[in-house]
């Protein structure tokens, strides 16, 4: 049995072929790069249609090496949060804004929730421009053409290639508009998004399966009639693939950006945990909520720093880090792309401290990395006082897969709790995989921290499935 996956990521999108223990079968991955138009106000944008045709280019590599055959089902992660107005010809009247995009206000004169405080217990979410309810009037005031509906990326995408592309449940958690309860849209929150009838994606059920287009079946046969799963949030896949989805395991995930996050069992019109004022919460699926902290920084900084600071490379970079203990490096603040809710800080807002003529690139961006660290730590001691125990650490993603010296600086930030590693670097597309399977909790157990190989075989003890974290 074969898996198709799709990560459609900020940085790149990517289409991933797994085995049935949701193993990448050797060369069967497919890479675009994708590029992000960030500016210095905030900007943080995709190019739709570019994008779409990123994700078709994969398809056709995986199709023209002959992977695609065998595979029975496609699963699908996604980033939170975008956004995109379409026209009534479903074609986009701008770029998508991604989570990165920092520039949404309220329009003038309008006034967020009756009760704030009753608004996040039930959306999981704050009035805030990371959110369709300031984000969609702000997008209505700067596009001369009417506006038919919105979407997010992951139904612009598939809407294009499926025969209807409704929004998961999961994906409609990251707009901030849905009740977390009923599962609905809630009511308030539209009208804070000025949203009318039929502006606002249709929600996927439960049991909905999507198919190709005619058209698609024909450039891809070995996918005609074969099912798609509905998309998954990526920080939810994420967790999943970690081998975190109980109360008493947090994952750290470091890829472009960073999040701590928990999950539990809450099933769709059960009662929600309560949720802390600076935490927020979404949705995996009908069964399962997803809490936890984001924030803008994680191998971006990496990227900043190789690009501006002359780093060196490989080992030498490794060699020059290990010289610095995690806790002596120079004091950072991280927030290059300002803060992820419910903060407010601006693009711009990183900060160096320190600095003397001493000081090298190497010890910069491990101050830098320390900083994340640091920010990570204060939000998982507030996610634990929601289970009232302190936590096994999962980290992972790709960022943490490249970085051996700050798997050990998150390790010494978290201490005493245990601090482990999950070396898949697709925990995404795996764990997007694991939920359309129905296998939730079966992702390989994580290592210890000093591991840098992939998973060993099924039989060896540290890959088997995590059970009893589910």
């Amino acid at each position: 049995m074969r898996i198709l996956a799709l990560d459609l990521g900020t940085s790149s999108v990517r289409g991933l072929v797994l085995d049935a223990d949701t193993e990448v079968i050797p060369g069967a991955l497919a890479r675009r790069v994708m590029h992000v138009d960030a500016t210095d106000e905030g900007a943080g944008t995709l190019d739709g249609p570019r994008y779409r045709d990123g994700l078709t280019a994969c398809l056709d590599e995986l199709a023209d090496a002959g992977h695609l055959r065998g595979v029975v089902l496609v699963a699908v992660c996604a980033q939170w949060h975008s956004a995109v107005p379409l026209d009534t010809r479903d074609e986009p009247l701008g770029p998508v804004l991604t989570w990165l995009d920092t520039r949404a206000v309220p329009t003038a004169g309008a006034v967020g929730p009756v009760d704030p405080h009753a608004f996040h217990q039930r959306t999981g979410a704050w009035w805030h421009r990371t959110y369709w309810s300031v984000r969609l009037p702000w997008l209505r005031e700067r596009v001369s053409t009417r506006v038919a509906r919105f979407a997010g990326l992951a139904e612009y995408v598939l809407g294009g290639l499926l025969d209807d592309a409704p929004m998961s449940i999961s994906l409609a958690s990251g707009t901030g508009l849905l009740d977390l309860r009923t599962l609905g849209w809630d009511a308030e929150a539209c009208e804070l998004a000025d949203a009318h009838p039929g502006e606002l994606p249709e929600l996927a059920p439960e049991d909905w399966r999507g198919r190709l287009r005619a058209e698609h079946a024909r450039r891809w046969p070995e996918l005609a009639g074969v099912d798609w799963h509905v998309p998954l949030g990526d920080g939810a896949a994420s967790n999943v693939g970690s081998g975190c989805v109980g109360p008493g395991r947090a994952a750290v995930t470091v890829g472009t950006s960073a999040a701590v996050r928990m999950i539990e069992a809450v099933p769709a019109g059960g009662p929600l945990p309560p949720l802390p004022q600076r935490l927020w919460r979404y949705r995996v699926d009908h069964d399962h909520v997803v809490t936890g902290a984001a924030y803008s920084a994680g191998g971006n900084l990496f990227a900043w720093a190789d690009r501006e600071l002359r780093l060196p490379e490989g080992a030498e970079l490794e060699a020059a880090l290990a010289r610095i203990p995690p806790d002596g490096a120079t004091p950072a603040d991280p927030r290059f792309g300002g803060d992820r809710p419910p903060g407010l800080a601006p693009a711009g807002s990183g900060r160096i401290d320190g600095i003397s003529f001493h000081t090298t690139a190497v010890e910069i961006l491990a101050g830098l990395n320390r900083g994340l660290c640091l920010q990570v730590a204060e939000d998982l001691r507030v996610l634990e006082h929601t289970v009232d125990e302190a936590v096994e650490v999962v980290l992972g993603g790709g960022a943490m897969a490249a970085s051996p010296w700050w798997r050990r600086a998150f390790a010494a930030t978290l201490a005493p709790r245990t601090v482990l590693y999950q070396p898949d670097p697709e925990i995404g597309a795996s764990g997007a995989a694991l939920v359309a399977l129905g296998r939730i909790g079966d992702a390989p157990c994580p290592v210890d921290i000093g591991r840098t190989d992939e998973p060993e075989s099924p039989t060896t003890p540290g890959s088997t499935p995590c059970a009893s974290s589910s």
